[in-house]
């Protein structure tokens, strides 16, 4: 068993969610314990955390990393002949 205080602004917004919920005080509060190990218990990877980021800036080329070094001498040969027709 476990006691706690709460503020009475916040057992006010617990009652008034519980009721709304059609749950007890107790029911919301374990599910919102269970909820919080839940989410506190996920590690999430280097990637899942950046997903969001990724593809921001997409350059419609999926190949970047293994032919790294054929899209940098395309892009400067694209320039030298910029250079050269100017």
């Amino acid at each position: 068993m476990i006691s706690l205080r709460l503020s009475p602004e916040l057992e006010r917004k617990l009652d008034s969610f519980a009721k709304s919920e059609g749950k007890s005080r107790s029911e919301i509060v374990k599910e919102s314990i269970l909820e919080y190990i839940k989410k506190r218990g996920e590690t999430s990877s280097p990637f899942e955390l950046g997903i969001d980021l990724f593809g921001k800036h997409d350059l419609g080329k999926t190949d970047l990393a293994e032919n790294r070094k054929e899209h940098l001498h395309q892009k400067m040969r694209e320039k030298n002949a910029k250079r050269s027709s100017h």
